[in-house]
């Protein structure tokens, strides 16, 4: 417990504060751009997600090996490993940032974004999707720096770069008349800098993290080992997308601004749940490397006690102070918004157990190397979301939409707790 907790600890902190800068964002383009900015930028989330979520996936299952190597202390391999992370991470990088630019706008269209803000959205996410390599460049250092078990210092970093993007937005959307791409230039750059500072700090203190010009010699076998890790990670996080991309389709043809607002809370609080994963798959790679499999089951029984812990406190803060969080965001006098959005908000939290048990379920057993089994559950969670979102939502309302999410977290889970019975058996099969 006490393991895992000071881990995710750091993590959590640090997974708050994007979604802090992110809500910044939010808060400044709703205030002084207006309802239809708001609506826009609130638009782009599911592409946003399917995208990004691909490439911070893809670079968390990157460290997976390297987090097993430090566990078996197999220097050599590890710093091969990195060596050719290198290479990856640069493909898949320009590879992805000049497809997502191109197909910006024809995206946007195929999700019945409205023609009359298309405008606001686009400008918004095709700066974010030039914004790519700064994004990449962070979270592969980030992870690096959490395989070798320091969850703490990308943290600071990005600390100071939430900051700086606050003061960003307040001068590149007032100051600098930019509209919403001001506040997604704000973004980029912060990333960058914080991804410049992650490097120096690797350069000064973790020559663990040096690689030679023989460590960056492109190899097959460790290629395949990292895209057999990575892959599959950012394969699940977009197949997750695929769902959310079609329910937000149906919630952009119900006009609604309502998501928009209330997605934002509900990344702020369910960002708690992506740090326990990642802390999770750090200690499942770790002990797999060790060979101490019969540590998995406690690290599962405490990452699951925190989470669930954490559902009760968000429960009761969001019963509590639910419509004056989402007055952050629009104006007091919209109260059919604001009413719905407490709705949307109190049915996801109601849910936030399974989303526990999905978080530390997946990313356990990813991080032990089962990385193939993550992506069933993610094809679980996008079944059940295309569902809502393709029959349920057009034709119930927006009712409907606010429960898709909890019903894609439980059928997750109906696979994922015999999949950790299956991986569990096989791991004390063999002998770890």
């Amino acid at each position: 417990m006490k393991l895992v907790f000071n881990f995710a600890i750091p993590l959590m902190f640090g997974n708050l504060f994007q979604q802090f800068y992110s809500m910044v964002d939010t808060i400044i383009v709703g205030r002084f751009l207006g309802t239809n900015a708001l609506a826009a930028v609130g638009s782009t989330g599911s592409i946003n997600f399917l995208i990004l979520g691909f490439c911070l996936g893809t670079c968390a299952g990157f460290a997976i090996p390297v987090a097993q190597c430090f566990g078996s202390k197999d220097i050599k391999d590890l710093k091969r490993f990195v060596g050719n992370i290198i290479w990856l991470a640069g493909g898949f990088t320009v590879v992805f940032t000049i497809a997502t630019v191109v197909l910006c706008r024809p995206i946007l269209q195929w999700m019945a974004t409205p023609e009359d803000i298309i405008h606001h959205p686009y400008r918004y996410i095709v700066v974010i999707f030039l914004g790519i390599p700064t994004i990449v460049f962070y979270n592969v250092q980030a992870g690096l720096l959490r395989a070798l078990g320091d969850s703490r210092t990308p943290v600071v970093f990005l600390v100071i770069a939430s900051l700086l993007n606050i003061v960003l937005d307040l001068v590149l959307i007032l100051v600098i008349p930019m509209g919403v791409a001001g506040a997604a230039w704000a973004t980029v750059i912060s990333q960058g800098i914080s991804g410049l500072a992650c490097l120096a700090f690797i350069w000064k203190k973790f020559p663990l993290l040096h690689v030679s010009r023989d460590d960056l010699v492109p190899r097959k076998r460790y290629m395949k080992r990292l895209l057999s890790m990575g892959v599959p990670m950012g394969l699940q996080s977009s197949i997750t997308a695929v769902g959310s991309i079609l329910l937000q389709t149906s919630v952009n043809g119900l006009g609604s601004v309502v998501v928009a607002a209330a997605s934002k809370l509900y990344q702020l609080f369910g960002c708690v749940f992506d740090a326990l994963g990642v802390a999770m798959s750090t200690y499942g790679g770790q002990n797999i490397g060790a060979r101490r499999g019969d540590r998995i089951f406690y690290g599962l029984r405490a990452g699951m006690v925190i989470g669930s812990v954490y559902s009760l406190l968000a429960f009761c803060a969001i019963f509590f102070f639910g419509r004056p969080m989402v007055q952050l965001f629009v104006e007091s006098s919209e109260t059919v918004i604001i009413d719905q959005a407490y709705q949307f908000m109190l049915i996801q939290v109601s849910f936030f157990i399974p989303l526990a048990a999905v978080n530390v379920i997946r990313l356990l057993i990813q991080g032990m190397g089962y990385s193939k089994l993550a992506v069933f559950a993610g094809v679980f969670e996008m079944i059940a979301r295309g569902t809502f979102g393709l029959f349920l939502v057009p034709a119930f309302g927006f009712n409907m939409a606010c429960f898709a999410s909890p019903a894609a977290w439980i059928l997750a889970d109906c696979f994922l707790i015999p999949a950790y019975l299956k991986v569990m058996k096989h791991v004390k099969q063999y002998g770890y």
